[in-house]
């Protein structure tokens, strides 16, 4: 995980701040000047106004936040909650698709099956994942997965974190649609317990593909649309820069969802976001994966997809009425 400091457009005034408590660090110790009372100054009203920031965030912001390069990812949840954890490759068809990991692991003690999108954090990983936009592979790899799961009686988790699935020419003639949707047949239909939690990007079927679970929760700076907001201005508007009007208009940000119906709940992330704070983001959503699973235990098989399915079903109906 990347430890650079980069700070967003509207935490500009907060990059001052922190440069000068560097500074004043720099100074402190047995041979400089005791500066530990004007840090303390400093470090409350950087918090005050990091607080005053992330309370009025609007939804383009939220996404500028969802997309932080230092947000944790993936492989950084698998790295801080993940024990005994296996890898498995390929889909039995065609290949393999990095920009979807996931294998056999436990959390806290609980056996699991855990897939998700990894982005990567520079340029290497980035090229290495695909930037999280998975192909046909990763999606026939996550039915595998799913498969998998079942004959084992394993719960699955799914982490989502993508921009969407990879549109290309490539792609498309694998059988991009086909996969995506037969990832969506096999969530609904699973025999386990299924939880999906959105951690940055929920972008699309890209993101659908692993996430129709009995519980769909978000992280509460992420972002979960049909479309990205540049995309739908472009599409409506013709202007991409009319993308945070788009971002406001789609009701993309965790507390509109809830209120939709479409998401079950948030997961608080740390003052001024999960990149601040990673390992208490990982910790808290490591907290939360075990009280839901614990809520889900004692459901049969019957039960999990009636329930599951029930509420994919009345999503739809819900936002006509």
């Amino acid at each position: 995980m990347s430890n650079t400091r980069t700070y967003l457009d509207f935490e500009r005034p907060l990059a001052e701040l922190d440069g000068k408590i560097d500074d004043l660090k720099a100074l402190n110790g047995p041979d400089g000047i005791d500066v530990t009372d004007e840090v303390a100054r400093l470090e409350a009203k950087a918090d005050k106004q990091l607080r005053a920031i992330y309370t009025k965030l609007d939804p383009w912001e939220k996404t500028k936040v969802a997309r932080h390069p230092a947000r944790p990812h993936f492989c950084d949840y698998i790295s801080g909650l993940v024990t005994d954890f296996t890898d498995l490759a390929g889909d039995r068809k065609y290949g393999e698709d990095e920009a979807l990991i996931g294998g056999p692991g436990k959390i806290r003690g609980q056996s699991v099956m855990i897939m998700g999108h990894e982005k990567g954090h520079d340029t290497d990983t980035r090229l290495q994942h695909n930037f999280g936009m998975a192909n046909p592979e990763g999606y026939r790899k996550a039915v595998r997965l799913m498969d998998m799961a079942e004959r084992f009686h394993l719960p699955v988790i799914s982490l989502v974190d993508t921009a969407g699935a990879f549109p290309g020419r490539g792609a498309e003639e694998r059988g991009q649609a086909e996969a995506i949707a037969r990832s969506i047949d096999k969530g609904l239909s699973l025999k386990v317990p299924f939880i999906s939690i959105i951690i940055g990007e929920g972008g699309s079927g890209g993101a659908v593909a692993i996430a129709t679970a009995n519980k769909v929760l978000m992280l509460e700076h992420s972002i979960y649309s049909v479309i990205s907001p540049e995309g739908c201005a472009s599409i409506l508007w013709r202007d991409s820069e009319r993308s945070k009007d788009a971002a406001k208009a789609m009701k993309i940000t965790a507390k509109d969802l809830k209120q939709l119906g479409i998401v079950d709940d948030i997961i608080a992330e740390p003052l001024g976001g999960a990149h601040r704070d990673p390992q208490g983001m990982i910790s808290a959503v490591g907290d939360t994966i075990i009280e839901t699973l614990t809520a889900l235990s004692g459901l049969d098989a019957t039960t999990l997809v009636r329930s599951r399915q029930d509420k994919f079903l009345s999503i739809g109906r819900t936002l006509l009425d």
